[in-house]
């Protein structure tokens, strides 16, 4: 497995372990509760990070070069 996709166990730690360390209600985020703006967090982190891991795939560009 290429290194560029173990950035994809990135949002599974945020979302899964490091609520742990996030459960409690001080201080806000965003107007939030901090355990509900970790969360948010977490999911547009998983998206920047699969868009990442997209552009990143060779597999992808190769196949945009031969529709041209």
């Amino acid at each position: 497995m290429r290194a560029i996709n173990w950035l994809g166990v990135l949002p599974f730690i945020g979302i899964l372990v490091g609520i742990i360390y996030a459960n409690r209600v001080t201080p806000y985020l965003f107007g939030l509760p901090f355990i509900l703006g970790w969360l948010v967090l977490c999911v547009l982190g998983t998206a920047v990070i699969m868009g990442i891991i997209y552009l990143a795939d060779p597999a992808n560009r190769s196949d945009a070069e031969d529709r041209r």
